[in-house]
């Protein structure tokens, strides 16, 4: 197998809550062939009471063989192992001896067609999405710290919903960088074997991952659930209310990491803990982030629904027209970025469009942090103003310069 389709593939299940319980596809075929060897001599031990006449079912590594009397030709179908590379219907066999089991006719590499390596241009693909990833994620995690940098430094953009935007900022961050360290502790050899790695740190860079994961998708909730605030009501956001969202959106994930790792721990401390193929325990992280995924929908379209009666010229008057306006063109750029589109595959099956969703959870959502730091900072007005006028200032204060007021963006995105 090629590495980068291994690392491709765990960068996937790291990043996207529907596709985590799978397995990587080398170590499918390691497990698949343990588990059948498991069945195998199991198998073996139950027919230990018959005659030892014949020729005695054995494993041969990859096939499990019956019993069978002298003079019989045993066919087997190829492993459904070998499915894993390359759809194939063939058999192989062999004839029962005195002298015991014959030869394999024909040989496994012949009658099932299994080729060593993933075609060049399943390899071709997975090298673009690396590098499209890594562009991304790096371009992000540039852009966001320099969000979150202008929205520290000046004290007049510091109110709640720059609060709450700041630690979206930052989940996206950590997101970023949990792909860099997960890189480094996983993949920094070609020579390591991803499906029996069980170290610390590969354990704590899966827990770091997920952790990150979590943290983002209900800060991403926090956002959804402040906005809806925002339209049903003017309240004041305390300090007491803020303190509820941040426990929401770090507190919670953590409850939720805790458990299952102690999970891990105790009942399933196999390989690197990212492998998690029908293992109940993994819906502790899985479940919440489904419901939070499912939330942010129905958050969505109460929003839409908000906008769509604040915005009827029957029902508002005339002054708030314009606020509400503005309100909906920036709500409709922002809530897609809300994860939406994860409620479209967390409800898909495992195998369905993995290339798609290689596309869309490591190319284009790599970029999506670029984009919400530009939709909620960026894009601005009142960032924009500010940092001009403190542009202004610096001129004035270092040459004497007082250059022209700003004119503003278009795009202003009052939350």
């Amino acid at each position: 197998m090629v590495h980068v389709s291994v690392r491709g593939i765990f960068l996937t299940l790291c990043l996207t809550p529907s596709t985590l319980s799978g397995l990587h596809p080398e170590c499918e075929y390691i497990f698949q062939l343990e588990k059948e060897e498991r069945q195998c001599l199991q198998y073996i031990s139950e027919q230990e009471n018959r005659s030892a006449e014949g020729c005695w079912p054995f494993w041969d590594a990859v096939t499990c063989w019956p019993h069978a009397v002298v003079g019989e030709t045993v066919q087997r179908v190829c492993p459904a192992v070998f499915s894993l590379f390359k759809n194939n219907s063939g058999s192989v066999s062999r004839n029962c001896t005195d002298g015991g089991w014959s030869r394999l006719f024909p040989p496994y590499h012949i009658a099932c067609k299994v080729e060593d390596d993933i075609p060049e241009t399943e390899e071709a693909y997975f090298a673009t999405v690396r590098v499209i990833y890594t562009i991304g994620y790096s371009i992000s995690l540039v852009v966001l710290t320099l969000a979150v940098l202008i929205l520290l430094l000046f004290r007049k953009l510091r109110c709640a919903r720059n609060f709450i935007h700041i630690q979206l900022f930052v989940t996206f961050i950590l997101k970023a960088v949990a792909v860099f360290v997960k890189d480094a502790a996983l993949f920094s050899s070609d020579d390591t074997n991803h499906c029996t790695l069980s170290t610390v740190a590969c354990k704590a860079a899966v827990v770091f991952c997920h952790y990150c994961v979590m943290a983002n998708f209900f800060w991403l909730l926090v956002e959804a659930l402040y906005l809806n605030s925002l339209l049903l009501s003017s309240f004041y956001h305390s300090h007491r209310c803020l303190w509820g969202f941040s426990l929401l959106g770090w507190g919670v994930p953590v409850l939720f990491i805790v458990l299952w790792i102690a999970s891990r721990v105790y009942f399933e401390d196999t390989e690197c803990w990212d492998i998690n193929e029908e293992s109940p325990y993994w819906w502790i992280i899985k479940g919440p982030i489904v419901v939070s995924i499912a939330v942010n929908f129905m958050l969505f379209m109460n929003i839409i629904r908000i906008l769509i009666q604040k915005l009827n010229p029957r029902l508002i008057q005339f002054n708030n027209s314009s606020q509400y306006r503005r309100l909906m063109k920036s709500t409709l750029l922002l809530i897609p970025l809300f994860g939406t589109h994860y409620m479209f595959f967390s409800f898909l099956p495992d195998y369905f469009s993995v290339n798609l969703r290689f596309y869309i959870e490591l190319c284009v959502g790599s970029f999506q942090g670029l984009l919400v730091a530009i939709l909620y900072c960026f894009l601005n007005q009142e960032v924009q103003k500010e940092v001009h006028m403190q542009w202004l200032r610096w001129q004035e204060t270092s040459y004497g310069v007082v250059s022209p007021a700003p004119k503003g963006s278009q795009m202003d995105t009052p939350f």
